[in-house]
């Protein structure tokens, strides 16, 4: 039994080098001098390690620019899409009406759509709108999300009816119900599904492809194209640093909040 236990931490912790080696090359490769790259390509550790790559795509292109554009972005649609997510889950556990339940499944049946699917039906209407070229073109599909609706959903059947009960003997509205009892009471799971959605948001790239052309308007994974259609898309300093510093944020949020996002999916999926 000991035998077959090794073998299996063999075999995740290969798995794992796999995973992660990607992620390693690139931060060792935008930490090399130009020469390194092509000549040590595998190797791992920069030696000596420079900053050159990271001042280049600074200077070269209005990264600063980039980063607000994606920060907005995904700030803006994860409030959104938290908040809809919430009043959807609210109303499909505390109010009775005809088709409830069908409203609901047709929510989850939303998640199985390809987003590919929608794309350009949602592209045409944004040009018919005149909206291209504008952050709003970005944010306005995706103000809600039917996965944010499903496991608030589920949190909200967990909060005992008693207790939803005896505030609203106490004379509280369902407003008041909803922001002063059940939304503290889910907290971890709008965390949880708010990290998850930023996330998101954060590494699109083919939405914004398709509806941004101004570079003023570029997010972060766009700016990764200017680097890749510089010098013959042979420019991997300045690629791998763009990319490091694109992965940080997402990376540094699931680190601190990991716990509580996978804790908060799976109570929602026993319940």
């Amino acid at each position: 039994m000991r035998i077959n236990i090794n073998w299996w931490h063999l075999l995740l912790i290969v798995a794992l080098i796999l995973s992660f080696y990607p992620l390693v090359w690139m931060v060792s490769t935008s930490l090399k001098e130009t020469k390194q790259i092509f000549s040590d390509f595998l190797n791992p550790i920069p030696i000596p390690p420079t900053l050159e790559h990271y001042i280049h795509a600074s200077v070269s292109t209005p990264m600063h620019r980039f980063f607000f554009n994606s920060l907005f972005v995904a700030v803006t649609v994860t409030l959104f899409q938290v908040l809809t997510s919430i009043l959807a889950a609210f109303a499909l556990t505390q109010y009775r009406f005809p088709g409830r339940e069908l409203v609901f499944y047709l929510i989850v049946a939303s998640m199985l759509i390809p987003v590919l699917v929608t794309m350009l039906p949602n592209y045409l209407l944004l040009s018919n709108w005149k909206l291209l070229n504008t952050r709003t073109a970005i944010i306005l599909p995706q103000l809600a999300n039917g996965m944010g609706v499903f496991f608030l959903r589920q949190s909200f059947r967990t909060i005992p009816k008693p207790l939803l009960e005896s505030a609203e003997v106490e004379g509280a509205n369902d407003w008041q119900r909803l922001w002063l009892i059940m939304v503290p009471a889910v907290r971890p799971m709008i965390v949880a599904i708010g990290i998850v959605f930023m996330i998101n948001v954060w590494n699109e790239y083919f939405w914004p492809l398709m509806v941004i052309n101004d570079r003023e308007m570029f997010t972060i994974p766009l700016a990764l194209q200017l680097f890749i259609n510089n010098e013959g898309g042979t420019s991997w300093g300045p690629m791998m640093a763009v990319a490091t510093m694109a992965s940080v944020p997402p990376i540094v949020a699931f680190l601190v909040m990991q716990k509580q996002i996978i804790s908060s999916f799976l109570n929602a999926g026993v319940k």
